[in-house]
């Protein structure tokens, strides 16, 4: 599956969720919605990782809450960008794609001595 498909499919369950209980999904709340399931994922992360209190699951537990997590945190991600019209595959064609290092110079330089910095490389 590609990532269009892949949004596609989500946008699929979100609509239809949102439709069964009466959520208008705005502006406001594709970037809520993406901040709560952040907000879990740290949660997630934090139980996984020994930082925050089990709840008394077991580690079998913790590591599906944690990959689960993530898996919404994506599909919000890919959810907002289709609210807000982002094409994402050319986005990150575009931002981080230049600085893979199969694109970079062989002559030992390297693109972010050329080009002053780089976000992608930057937020990495």
């Amino acid at each position: 599956m590609d990532l269009r498909q892949l949004t596609d499919e989500v946008e699929a369950v979100s609509s239809t969720y949102a439709l069964k209980h009466g959520i208008i999904r705005d502006d406001t709340w594709f970037l809520l919605k993406l901040q709560e399931e952040v907000g879990e994922l740290t949660q997630a992360f934090l139980m996984r990782s020994g930082q925050a209190r089990d709840k008394g699951c077991s580690p079998e537990e913790l590591e599906s809450n944690f990959r689960s997590e993530l898996a919404d945190v994506l599909s919000q991600v890919l959810l907002m960008a289709r609210h807000h019209g982002v094409d994402l595959e050319a986005e990150i064609e575009r931002k981080w794609m230049p600085w893979h290092p199969d694109r970079l110079p062989a002559h030992g330089g390297s693109r972010a001595a050329e080009a002053g910095s780089n976000d992608a490389v930057d937020s990495a």
